[in-house]
Formats: structure tokens, C-alpha cells, sequence
């Protein structure tokens, strides 16, 4: 096989200096484009001084200059040429040279010429090359033979005969392919016989052989191969030069190898694909098989102690590569658990953290054999020769083992290896860790962010809810996506959704406390319109916030970033009015569904995002029948890298309009429809159908500004608990009856209503003109008044206050009791 021609632009005039003898390269003009050193010792001239310089100005100016323009014409007739010239030392010596000029192409193709030189030193010319060049070839560092047209060899120096490993009676009077194996055989016929018919050298040739020293490795060999003729131009056979390139050759592909580790090597932060990217690098170029076993623990982003692992480990096969489709000596798959370690070598690299190479040429004496003899079929089968075995570990953590296994190459593992391997799995292994890091970290946000989204939705009868939350599956993950169901006072539900800023822990951090301020502010009963305006100052403060700690943190910063331009939908529904009020802060409008199957878009009044502070926020109210459908979203549902948002909303339209029997149908086929692969961005889907309450489930009277009228008020609820059968709660009714009527004929304004809620628990409001907010006092013993709203909190589950245009209502909350009777079944009053 040929291995590909590197950068060996200087290889003749390298081998040449090994030999002491003067080499210069012209291109087809005459230009010196090469200068070894050894011409510069020489003649005196640097590399610098004469490169780009004609070579006639270096011959000697008292002789004739012709005979230059003679050799040149021999050349080109010829193709080459030997003899003696003068020439001028850079001291102004003179001095005689023996010369042979032959032609040579450059590794583009380009025609020149080649000069080798020697000092004469007084002997004539062809008498001066035969006891100048035999002795020099013979006795030369660099391999040097000579073979005929039929290729046997001919003539070989002492280097090809390895130190006697391979004696000349070997070569001499064989052919090619009676010497060499096959393969190489082949490969050197091609290019002598090219050589022989075109006459151009071919300079550069790499390619294996068996080390005659040691037939289990192979080498690499260096060539240049030119055409030999007599001074006729009759065409003799070819001559070579070699030089063992081995140590180079290899020092180059580790070089080259670990060059694509670090760059196909942690292309994502995934552990057990880092692991199978360690295999795909090393094979085949450094082994056969590679299978990479991590720690249980590592897989699941836990980190193992420090120090060794110890025989009970449980570990993972979490990447492999053969080139063969089965993978011979490993007898695992990718996933398997691994109760027991591979190898005893595996356990001595947990124990130690050094690795271990084990011959398996023989298998009687091999100890990974003699545990489980069962293996030595799965080795003997493939012809398993090696095995090398070192530890995955990083930042003093050990993690795992990595085996290489070879059967193909007959070179057994040795120390190079070892240090290439571990060098190999060094990087890998840090690599390893960052994927380790990642998946403990992407764990924890979303553990956080589970933790902080609603466990269950529970709105009550008054709406069916049901929600969809997938998170991205990018290298980031982690998003901010939010969705809320919040009941309210009245038998009102609240319904939010939101997105914060950026990806990770901090994102799910920014989305718990912007959702934990929205239901804090939801429990004051605030308009959408104000609840968005006190979370707008929230954020702004926090981002200031940040800015005035100069020695705020990366995480901090990142927080600060993710509050600034979340983006929220808030609306509350009562299902008494049937109404739906809606107030957004730089997020998508919902999707309003009537029972018909129409979809529309609300044209909402769409405010900033949030901690801008640039506009106030303001509120639709939008009439809602009963069964129709209120779906929020966020962008990652309708936006992708190939989908811009209004073919998604029309997507999404399209998707809800299809008929289901259930919400979380509906919810499948939304997903089903938009997300048909990993998402890039959270998704959150809410979906929320009203049912409005009864007229039998509400009551409500107008009261007049005069104490005598609390008797009255009393009579009038306890009448309506008698028709809704609840007469087990009229007791504590008439109490919270009476203090919240007196309350507000005390010290509200007209005009003053009392109103009865039914639903899954009993609710007294009572409505008057005045914003005066109550307070829970505690009276003292000689107080006369001061203990209604304390009685109240005591036979209360809850109470609050909630403000209205018109002034403000006080109510209570009552749980009903197991055995009442449903709504359906209680007859309407008359």
C-alpha cells in the first residue's frame, strides 16, 4: 500500500547530507530552487545567497562558459548528464567537481533538474566516479540498490542488509516478489516499471514492510526511485534509495490522531456519546476494538470518590467500536451493565490508575484466560494478539476503563502506545467529566423546575384543565416555561403562562420566583392589568438589584438577565358573569376555541415585556359561553428553526379545531401536530374550558344602609342553606353573616349587597361603596366591639378582601360538609 506524500519537499537533499554529498535543484530555466547543506559546506554559498540565482553563475569565469550551453543541450537530449565542471568557491577558490545532473518532477508535476556533487580532488572523471560513488553507496547511511529491467536485484549496500538480519544472497538474482511479501511486492513492481518507462523518478514514496528484526511489527520505508543508464542512454534497470521512516511515520499519525480526538472528541454533552466517540477515533487507526466501560455513577452525573474503585463496582458499557460489525472479545453491547469488571486488568486500573498491556499470543499463560475460559474462544476466533487496558479518569476522579484490543495488526501494543492511549484518553476523559458535570447539573435544574411547576391543577368545577410541559432537548435544556392554575376568591380561577430569558439552573430559579410573586399577588385579588404592573417593579428592582452589586457573580449576572424581558399572560375567569379579563406583558395573545370548533386570536393590548417600565399594562374583558376552550402557550410551541410564528399560530389553529372528546386529547394533538421532533425551546400548553355556575348556585340581595336589616340578611341565608341542604352549616353562617353586613353598615358605603356562592365550598361576600380596607385586631377584654373579623378567621377555612371599581367585598369561605348534597340534585328555589 502507498501511504500519502506529506510535506517532504527537501527528502533527496536530506538523504544526500546523511551521505555528505552536495545536492542542488533547478528548475527548468536554470534557477537553484534547492540547496542542501552540504553543498553549502561545499562551495560556501548559504541557501539564502543562492536559491533564485542562476546556477552558470557559480562555473568558473576563466573557463569557457560554453560548455555549459554543451551540457545543457546533453541534457535535453540525454535526459541526463556526468562529468567534471570548475567552479568558483564563495572565497574565490577554484575548485573541480565531479557532477551528475538528472531530471526530476516536483510534487506538482513541474519539470527541473537534480545535481549531485563531489570535490574531484585531482582523480579523472570516470575513474573518479567509480572509486568516489562505490565506496560512498556501499558504506552509506541511507539504503541504496540497484535493480536490473527484469527487477531482480542486482546490487545492495550494507544498510538493506539489516545488520545481516537480510544477507545479499537473499536479494541478489531474485525478483521483487520473491523477496518482499505481496502486498508490498505489488505496490514496488507499479512503481519501478512506471519508473522504467517514463524515466522520471519517483521521489517520496512511503509504504509498510515487515522489520526484518522483528517480523511481528511493521515498518515504514522511505523511497526514491530512479531510471539507471549507461553514457549510450541505454536504459541498465533502476536504482533506490530507502531510508526506514518508522519512528517519523508513527510520531506523524499519533500526531494525527490525537489531532481528531480533540476535534471529534465532546462534540456534545452527552456522556455515553463522548464515550462512543472515543471508540470511533481510536479505531481502526490505533486498535482493532475499543470498548469504553464507565462507573454506573458517572452516567448518571454523580461524581465517585476519590481513589480506587474497588472490586464491587458496578460499571456500564457506554461505548464500543470493531472494525468488524461484531465486536470480538468484548462479550458486551452498548448499555449492558457490567456486575463483574471486564478484566483483572480492568480492576488493577481502577485500583491503581495505570494501565495494563497483556500479550494473549499465548493463551495458556494469559490471566484474563485462565478466569473465565469461556473468553479464550471469543479471542482465539478473531486471532486477538493484544491488549491494552487504561483508566478513564480526570481531575483526579477515575471514571472508568478503556480497552483497546488488536488482531488485525500484527504490532502488539508497547510503550509508545501506552503513552499514546493515555494521552488519547486523557482528553476524552476530561470530556468525559464535562458531559458528567452537565448531566448532574441539567438533573438538578430539572428537578428545580419540576419542583416549582404545579404538581396538579386543581381549578374546580368551574373549569377542565389540562397542560402539556416538554423541555428542549438542546445542549442547554433547561428553560423557564411556566404555566399556573390559581383559584381565586368568588369561585374565580386564575390562568397564567410565562417565559423568562435564557436556559439552566438560573432560568429555573428566575421562573420560580416570578411565579411564586404572581400567586402571592393573585392572593390579593388584583386586577390582571395591576398584578402585571407589580410584577414589572419586581423585576426592575431585582435587576437593579444585581447592578449595584459590583461583586456580583457569573450566576448572579444571569439571573439578572433572565428576569429582564420575561414575558407573562395573566387572565381570570368567573364563572358567575361568564367573563374572562386578560392582561399580557410581551407574550403571545391565547387561542379563544367556541364550542362550534371556531378559533380566533384576541386582539389583546400587548404591553412590554417585563422590567422595561416603558408602558402601563391594560385589560380586555372578553364574554366566554360555556364550553368554550382557552388555550395559553408559550413561543417554544409554535416557533422552530423552520417555522416562524404565524405559520405556527395557524398550525396551532388548525390543531384545536380538530374535534376530542377530552382535553387531553386536544393537548395530543396539539403536540402531535407542532412537535414532531426535539423541541430547540420549552414548550408549555394550557388548556382550560369553562362551565359557568348555575343560577340555583348563587344568591344575592340588596341590603339597606340600616342595622335592622342584619336580622333580615341572616333570615335570607338561612333559608337559602335550607334549600341547598346545608342547614349543618347555618350556625357559623349566620355568625359570618351578621359580622360582615354589620361591618359594612358600620363603616362602609352604600350600596351594600349580600351574595351566596355554591360551588365546592360555601362563599359569603358582601359588597359595599367604600375602598376601606378591614383589620384583623385583637381585641381586649374590656373592648366592647373589635372581635367580628377575628371570629370570622376562626370559623372561616379562609377570608380576604378583593376591590372592585365600585368600592370593595369582604369574604369568607366555608368547607361544605361530606354528606351535602350535589348541586344538580338540590331543587331550584322559588
Amino acid at each position: 500500500m502507498m501511504i500519502p506524500e506529506d510535506a517532504m519537499a527537501d527528502g533527496a537533499a536530506r538523504l544526500f547530507d546523511m551521505a555528505q554529498m552536495a545536492v542542488a535543484t533547478l528548475d527548468a530555466q536554470g534557477v537553484v530552487t534547492g540547496w542542501s547543506r552540504a553543498a553549502e559546506r561545499l562551495i560556501g554559498y548559504s541557501r539564502e545567497e543562492i536559491v533564485n540565482r542562476p546556477a552558470v553563475s557559480l562555473l568558473d569565469r576563466s573557463g569557457d562558459r560554453a560548455t555549459a550551453l554543451d551540457v545543457v543541450e546533453q541534457c535535453r537530449a540525454r535526459g541526463d548528464w556526468d562529468g567534471v565542471v570548475a567552479v568558483r568557491h564563495r572565497d574565490r577558490r577554484r575548485l573541480r567537481l565531479a557532477v551528475r545532473v538528472f531530471p526530476l518532477l516536483d510534487p506538482v508535476g513541474r519539470k527541473g533538474w537534480a545535481v549531485l556533487a563531489l570535490g574531484e580532488q585531482g582523480t579523472p572523471g570516470s575513474e573518479l566516479s567509480r572509486m568516489m560513488f562505490e565506496p560512498l553507496l556501499a558504506h552509506s547511511p541511507v539504503g541504496v540498490a540497484v535493480l536490473d529491467t527484469d527487477l531482480r536485484w542486482v546490487w545492495v549496500n550494507d544498510v538493506l542488509t539489516y545488520g545481516g538480519a537480510v544477507p545479499r544472497e537473499r536479494r541478489l538474482g531474485r525478483t521483487v516478489a520473491e523477496v518482499l511479501p505481496l502486498e508490498a511486492a505489488k505496490f514496488q513492481e507499479l512503481q519501478f516499471r512506471r519508473v522504467l518507462e517514463t524515466g522520471t523518478p519517483a521521489l517520496n514514496v512511503e509504504f509498510f514492510v515487515p522489520s526484518p528484526a522483528d517480523p511481528t511489527r511493521r515498518h515504514v520505508l522511505w523511497e526514491c526511485i530512479f531510471r539507471l543508464e549507461d553514457s549510450a542512454g541505454q536504459v541498465l534497470g533502476v536504482w533506490i534509495m530507502a531510508v526506514d521512516n518508522t519512528e517519523r511515520w508513527r510520531a506523524r499519525e499519533r500526531l494525527a490522531l490525537l489531532t481528531e480526538a480533540s476535534a471529534h472528541i465532546g462534540s456534545t454533552l452527552d456522556v455515553e456519546r463522548t464515550a462512543q466517540e472515543l471508540a470511533e477515533v481510536a479505531v481502526p487507526r490505533f486498535a482493532d476494538v475499543v470498548a469504553v466501560d464507565l462507573l454506573e455513577a458517572v452516567l448518571h452525573g454523580e461524581e465517585p470518590p476519590p481513589g480506587p474503585v474497588g472490586g464491587t463496582a458496578i460499571l456500564r458499557r457506554a461505548g464500543q467500536q470493531s472494525i468488524r460489525d461484531e465486536c470480538p472479545g468484548t462479550a458486551a453491547e452498548v448499555g449492558d451493565v457490567l456486575h463483574r469488571l471486564p478484566t483483572p486488568s480492568s480492576a488493577r486500573c481502577l485500583d491503581d490508575g495505570v494501565p495494563v498491556v497483556e500479550s494473549l499470543a499465548d493463551l495458556s499463560s494469559s490471566v484474563w484466560m485462565a478466569e473465565d475460559p469461556s473468553r479464550a474462544a471469543t479471542v482465539r476466533t478473531p486471532g486477538i494478539q493484544s491488549v491494552l487496558v487504561t483508566p478513564v479518569q480526570a481531575r483526579g476522579v477515575r471514571l472508568g476503563v478503556a480497552t483497546f484490543l488488536r488482531f488485525r495488526s500484527p504490532n502488539p501494543f508497547d510503550q509508545e502506545d501506552v503513552s499514546l492511549a493515555e494521552e488519547l484518553v486523557a482528553r476524552a476523559a476530561v470530556c468525559l467529566d464535562n458531559a458528567r458535570r452537565f448531566t448532574r447539573e441539567h438533573k438538578a435544574a430539572l428537578a428545580l423546575q419540576r419542583s416549582l411547576l404545579p404538581r396538579g391543577l386543581a381549578p374546580g368545577p368551574v373549569l377542565e384543565v389540562a397542560s402539556r410541559y416538554l423541555p428542549a432537548e438542546a445542549p442547554h435544556a433547561v428553560g423557564g416555561d411556566w404555566f399556573d392554575v390559581i383559584p381565586l376568591s368568588g369561585a374565580r380561577v386564575a390562568l397564567v403562562v410565562g417565559d423568562v430569558v435564557g436556559y439552566g439552573t438560573h432560568a429555573a430559579a428566575t421562573m420560580g420566583r416570578l411565579r411564586t410573586a404572581v400567586r402571592t399577588l393573585a392572593d390579593l385579588d388584583l386586577p390582571p392589568d395591576e398584578l402585571l404592573a407589580h410584577v414589572d417593579d419586581l423585576v426592575i428592582s431585582l435587576v437593579e438589584q444585581e447592578d449595584a452589586d459590583s461583586v456580583a457573580d457569573d450566576e448572579q449576572q444571569a439571573v439578572a438577565t433572565s428576569v429582564l424581558g420575561a414575558t407573562c399572560l395573566y387572565a381570570v375567569y368567573d364563572p358567575i358573569t361568564r367573563r374572562c379579563t386578560l392582561a399580557r406583558a410581551g407574550h403571545l395573545p391565547p387561542a379563544i376555541v367556541t364550542a362550534d370548533g371556531t378559533v380566533t386570536f384576541p386582539d389583546l393590548p400587548i404591553g412590554p415585556p417585563l422590567g422595561l417600565g416603558l408602558l402601563p399594562f391594560e385589560s380586555t374583558e372578553l364574554e366566554l359561553p360555556d364550553g368554550t376552550m382557552l388555550a395559553l402557550f408559550t413561543n417554544g410551541l409554535i416557533e422552530g428553526k423552520k417555522r416562524d410564528v404565524d405559520v405556527g399560530l395557524t398550525s396551532l389553529a388548525q390543531a384545536l379545531a380538530r374535534p376530542a372528546p377530552r382535553l387531553e386529547d386536544v393537548c395530543e394533538n396539539v403536540i402531535g401536530t407542532l412537535l414532531t421532533g426535539p423541541p430547540s425551546d420549552d414548550a408549555a400548553l394550557l388548556l382550560a374550558r369553562t362551565h359557568g355556575l348555575d343560577a340555583g348556585q348563587v344568591a344575592s340581595w340588596e341590603l339597606a344602609c340600616d342595622p335592622a336589616v342584619v336580622a333580615s340578611a341572616r333570615d335570607l341565608a338561612t333559608r337559602r342553606l335550607a334549600d341547598w341542604g346545608l342547614e349543618e352549616l347555618a350556625f357559623t353562617t349566620e355568625l359570618v353573616v351578621s359580622e360582615l353586613v354589620t361591618n359594612a353598615i358600620r363603616y362602609g358605603l352604600e350600596p351594600i349587597r349580600l351574595r351566596l356562592i355554591r360551588n365546592e365550598a360555601l362563599i359569603c361576600e358582601v359588597f359595599d361603596g367604600s375602598s376601606t380596607s378591614p383589620r384583623l385586631r385583637h381585641a381586649r377584654t374590656t373592648d366592647e366591639g373589635g372581635r367580628g373579623l377575628f371570629l370570622i378567621a376562626q370559623l372561616a377555612r379562609r377570608w380576604g378582601t378583593r376591590y372592585t371599581t365600585a368600592g370593595k367585598i369582604i369574604w369568607a369561605e366555608q368547607a361544605l360538609p361530606d354528606l351535602a348534597a350535589s348541586p344538580s340534585s338540590v331543587p331550584e328555589p322559588a
